[in-house]
């Protein structure tokens, strides 16, 4: 069995034991942003931030690259390099796809046959270069930009969105990033992604 599904099927299995904590204040799920064009999110975004949760436990130079499927479905390929950006590349794909048709920032993401997870995109930048992802009980969390490296002023607004939503955000996780997205390896990336 390769890595990539023992590692999926031992990540699933101890989620059925234990969730991570919740960073939202409340039981009122976030809302999400309006008006999501799928089309311009498709493509490679590099993870900032993130909450602390097992399967990317030790991850570095974290991307996750979204395209269509034959289907209408979204093919969905996480890279990692465990322990820093010299580690050993772990590539995770999966699908995604709509929650509900016409709700475009309510996705739910499948690695592992027929569970799913949500994937609410709470906000997004004009021109798609950044993005803010949670789920309905705010455990997961990511900061996500089109670049490796996000500007301090950028982030910080991120974060305060966040607070305001009532997010916990100490404790975040920063990965480290490559220099660029030129500089990223194309490791596990189809010929197109660019």
């Amino acid at each position: 069995m390769p890595r990539v599904l023992v590692a999926a099927a031992a990540t699933l299995a101890a989620a059925a034991c234990s969730n991570p904590p919740d960073r939202l204040a409340g039981d009122t799920p976030p809302p999400v942003a309006p008006n999501v064009d799928l089309d311009r999110y498709l493509g490679t975004w590099f993870e900032i931030a993130r909450a602390d949760h097992g399967f990317e436990r030790g991850c570095h130079g974290v991307s996750a690259y979204y395209e269509y499927r034959e289907d209408g479905d979204i093919r969905v390929i996480n890279r990692c390099w465990k322990d820093g950006l010299d580690g050993e590349l772990d590539i995770a794909e999966g699908r995604a796809r709509l929650i509900e048709p016409g709700e475009s920032a309510k996705l739910e993401v499948s690695f592992f046959g027929p569970f799913f997870g949500d994937y609410w995109i709470l906000d997004v930048a004009e021109d798609y270069s950044w993005a803010v992802v949670s789920e309905p009980a705010g455990r997961y969390l990511w900061i996500l930009s089109r670049e490796p490296q996000m500007d301090e002023s950028v982030l910080d607004a991120r974060l305060t969105f966040l607070q305001g939503l009532g997010y916990d955000t100490e404790g975040l996780i920063y990965p480290d990033q490559w220099e660029s997205a030129e500089a990223a390896p194309r490791d596990g990336l189809p010929e197109s992604a660019g």
